[in-house]
């Protein structure tokens, strides 16, 4: 028998040429296909696949978010700003000449600034950019007033900040009087006004010499026109009420004022309040032309001054609170709901329009942003001996500036733009 190797070894010439020749068949084909059919450019398909997740990137975002016409300005949450390019605070407490020390609270002595730093973010849509300019070419030759208590002059003040450093210093002035505050802009022809009605109906608060709340409020709730007469033609109107409704019955007025008469009949609280509003809107539908004027009414300023509503029982009042609640939180800080439910039913009712600044819910987040113990309740700061005591000082009503009215003014700014 013949060896294997050397009986395969006579085939391997000819297996040589067999193979060489379907490589270069082989060859041919695949040169012939690609000149038929482009080999795919991997390159451009990346490219398109980027611009297309860009493109459903932006679908989304154009989907998510609704024209500022369709937006729930007051349903969101609020971001921290840091770094360079932050836009808040829109104004630093030291260039505003105009706000009184119950408000400078950095100035007061408060350790932080974290409090001027957090912008509020509708969940639809984005608030646009506030512009001082814009505002004031709004305003040209009009009035714009808020009424009522100090948190509207708590507002007030902070939109004198927010346009006053475009304003040259010698084409503006901010004079006080016993019942009205007023900005004037002197290129403009306008005014930015505060006028203090704390019930917008008349009450024994209304007189300078009675407006430090130690005095049991006694209200006149039909009489409205004493304070009305002084907002007629005004062009934008801002109105609130809550704080000095502080007391379960409210003392209600039987006779005038000018009698000395002290007569009275004690009412409960919503209904008095639902009767001081309905005292404001016969008003308004009587006297306002909304074909000149817009009319605001803002709904509740919280206060945060028990700590145990929001699940801190170590907490004093609003002392020492450096951030806010965290968004979506479930907490209550005790805001009058039966008012805020009033207050909405009375305004829905009117037969004139009247936007609805619905402030509470976005304010109750803010604990951090109170004025406490850096304010200067009566024009006089506290002493080292009263700071010590927030239990009893501390000022869990008011606003620091900058601070939260900013948000407010930003959202009445949307509103007007958008009207």
């Amino acid at each position: 028998m013949k060896p294997f190797y050397k009986t395969q070894s006579n085939y391997f010439p000819l297996l040589s040429i067999v193979v060489f020749a379907t490589l270069f068949f082989g060859s041919f084909c695949y040169i012939q296909y690609i000149k038929i059919i482009p080999f795919p450019d991997f390159t451009q398909e990346s490219s398109n696949s980027t611009n297309i997740q860009l493109q459903e990137a932006k679908k989304h975002d154009e989907r998510s978010v609704s024209p500022l016409e369709e937006c729930d300005l007051f349903t969101g949450e609020w971001s921290f700003e840091s770094g360079s390019s932050h836009s808040h605070p829109l104004y630093n407490e030291e260039d505003c000449e105009f706000l009184t020390e119950m408000v400078t609270c950095l100035k007061n002595g408060r350790p932080d600034s974290l409090y001027q730093k957090w912008r509020w973010q509708p969940t639809d849509c984005y608030l646009p950019k506030f512009e001082a300019k814009s505002l004031l070419d709004k305003l040209r030759g009009k009035r714009l007033m808020f009424v009522g208590d100090s948190i509207n002059l708590n507002q007030m003040l902070s939109m004198v900040c927010m346009v006053q450093f475009v304003i040259p210093p010698k084409k503006k002035s901010f004079s006080y009087a016993s019942y009205t505050t007023v900005f004037k802009i002197e290129d403009y022809n306008a005014t930015i006004e505060f006028y203090w009605a704390p019930f917008l109906v008349e009450s024994n608060a209304d007189p300078p010499t009675m407006r430090d709340g130690t005095a049991v409020p006694l209200l006149k709730l039909e009489s409205i026109s004493k304070h009305g007469d002084n907002w007629k033609n005004v062009d934008y109107l801002i109105f609130n009420t809550y704080i000095w409704w502080r007391y379960p019955t409210m003392k209600v007025l039987r006779g005038y004022f000018y009698d000395g008469a002290a007569d009275y009949v004690n009412v409960d609280q919503n209904v008095a309040y639902e009767a001081a509003l309905k005292s404001w809107a016969k008003w308004v539908e009587e006297n306002v032309d909304p074909n000149q004027t817009s009319v605001f009414f803002s709904s509740m300023s919280p206060t945060h001054i028990k700590s145990s509503d929001r699940k801190n029982t170590n907490g004093v009042k609003c002392w020492n609170e450096t951030a806010p609640i965290p968004n979506r939180s479930t907490f209550n800080v005790g805001t009058n709901q039966r008012l805020l439910a009033t207050a909405v039913k009375v305004i829905q009712s009117m037969k004139l329009p009247v936007h609805f600044l619905n402030i509470t819910r976005l304010s109750e987040y803010r604990k951090d942003a109170h004025t406490s113990i850096f304010a200067a309740p009566g024009g006089k700061l506290l002493t080292q001996e009263q700071k010590s005591d927030p239990v009893r000082y501390a000022d869990c009503l008011h606003w620091c500036l900058p601070g939260l009215p900013d948000t407010w003014n930003e959202l009445l700014y949307t509103i007007m733009h958008k009207t």
